[in-house]
């Protein structure tokens, strides 16, 4: 009895054990609203957790936000599109090393009415000072996203003092990318988004893309591992063979093939050691 009743509890324990290795395999990413909200995580995921067994947990937040997830040891991986702030990320000792993934553009989406008079325009700096000087209704993130970021880099560029020019005119949301869109719509309000986001919405509304094209308009991605050197509780191991898929032949190949109505929405470029 007492060596059957041994062998029980051995086997209970080793079950025990199993049972919590599995669910150990599994990540965190933390990343932006855009690569969940246009639908690329909900094509991907499954098809990395089938090959590797590793499930990949998802925080989907603004660029900054996410890498203050990652700079309180929170995730294991970050995967966002704001080079500026990925490089402050690494030089803080933060993140191992940058890879570049994959790219798509912003747009400038407005009311078919187009009350600034930008539409079928490529220089975005000038639309945006129209849509400045028509005091027409604008909507922005406000999130530290990495499109907010985008957005506050082009009014600079495009001379435009926003904190100064900021009026009734110009809603700070300080929400994601599909509800900024919600509100934009709701608003027949002009807005700057990722282009992967605009093809997944479905509330479109008055809304059109009216300017795109611009070279400043072009948006990387990139993705790191969170430094275990630094976070202790990074799972090293599963979240560099989650990098290295991304940025394999396979998982580049995958990113290539997510289109919605026949339309790619990112473009895979990790061999491109400038990106």
């Amino acid at each position: 009895m007492v060596i059957t009743r041994r062998l029980f509890l051995g086997a209970l324990l080793m079950c025990i054990g199993v049972g919590a290795q599995a669910q150990d395999r599994y990540i965190t990413v933390a990343s932006t609203t855009s690569t969940e909200q246009s639908g690329l995580f909900g094509y991907l995921l499954p098809i990395y957790e089938k090959q590797t067994g590793v499930k990949v947990r998802v925080v989907a937040l603004g660029t900054g936000q996410a890498l203050d997830v990652a700079r309180r040891g929170d995730a294991d991986v970050v995967f966002v599109h704001a080079r500026a702030a990925e490089e402050n990320f690494l030089a803080e000792g933060h993140g191992v090393k940058r890879y570049p993934v994959m790219y798509n553009d912003f747009i400038l989406i407005g009311p078919k009415s187009d009350p600034a008079k930008v539409g079928g325009g490529k220089d975005i700096l000038a639309a945006l000072k129209k849509v400045q000087v028509a005091q027409a209704p604008f909507v922005s993130r406000g999130d530290r996203s990495g499109t907010h970021m985008a957005e506050l880099e082009l009014w600079k560029a495009a001379d435009v003092d926003i904190d100064q020019a900021k009026g009734p005119w110009y809603r700070d949301t300080g929400q994601g990318m599909g509800p900024a869109l919600n509100t934009a719509a709701a608003m027949s309000a002009y807005i700057l988004a990722d282009r992967g986001t605009w093809l997944a919405f479905k509330n479109r509304g008055d809304l059109a893309i009216l300017v795109e094209g611009d070279k400043r308009l072009f948006n990387q991605y990139g993705v790191m591992l969170v430094n275990p050197d630094m976070h202790p509780g990074v799972k090293k191991d599963l979240g560099q063979q989650f990098i290295d898929w991304i940025i394999s032949p396979v998982g580049q190949q995958a990113i290539a093939a997510y289109r919605i109505n026949g339309e790619q929405l990112f473009y895979p470029n990790a061999g491109d050691p400038n990106a």
